[in-house]
């Protein structure tokens, strides 16, 4: 019994010799925070009808620390291609190391006639504010002062909104400069020579005020 022991305990020592060597020439490896950026071939914006599908998306991403290119995945989960409405398309890239770079897409869902548009110059009733409206994609509208506040102002920020139907309009949630805002209580008009819409805004502006634009 006695023998055995003594054969067993320079092995042990020899085993934890062994892994102390190989824990000290252990080598670390510094990180650079660093994502890929992701570049869109095309436009930002679409619109589908109801049921459709979205067109082929072409992106590449670039990490320029790293000076490589890495696969691009369009995530259409959050795409809800029977419901009227906006929604945004995320795309990611993932670098050697992890670190994921992301930009997004909008795609508008609507049936509303191509025909049928409301890009122009508006003016707010209450204060005569002017604000431009232009159209990203078929009933897909970029407003460029949601709030319809006069300048100097740091709550003169852009929105997107959808035009459903002649007398309907989806205003989402959404990120700006100034927070997360979305519409509620709107509607448009669309008489010969008296175009309209109007909104409240659930966000970082006075919820109480319909917005109403009237198109110049």
């Amino acid at each position: 019994m006695n023998l055995k022991k003594y054969l067993v305990i320079p092995f042990l020592a020899v085993m934890a010799f062994t892994a102390c060597k190989k824990k000290e020439n252990t080598v670390s490896t510094l990180v650079t925070a660093s994502a890929p950026t992701i570049s869109i071939s095309g436009s930002s914006y679409y619109s589908i009808p109801v049921g459709g599908a979205l067109p082929s998306i072409s992106a590449t991403s670039y990490d320029s620390f790293y000076k490589q290119s890495y696969p691009v995945v369009v995530d259409q989960s959050t795409l809800d291609n029977t419901t009227p409405g906006l929604y945004v398309v995320n795309i990611t890239a993932k670098n050697k190391y992890g670190m994921v770079g992301s930009t997004g897409i909008y795609v508008a869902v609507t049936n509303i006639s191509p025909a049928i548009h409301l890009e122009g110059i508006y003016q707010r009733l209450s204060n005569l504010q002017q604000v431009n409206v232009t159209r990203r994609a078929n009933g897909l509208y970029e407003i460029d002062n949601v709030g319809g506040v006069p300048p100097p102002s740091s709550s003169i920020v852009p929105a997107l909104f959808v035009q459903v139907d002649d007398t309907t309009m989806s205003f989402p949630l959404q990120s700006t400069s100034q927070g997360s805002i979305s519409g509620f209580n709107t509607g448009i008009s669309m008489m010969p020579s008296d175009t309209t819409f109007q909104y409240q805004i659930e966000g970082p502006f006075n919820r109480n005020a319909v917005r109403v634009f009237q198109k110049l």
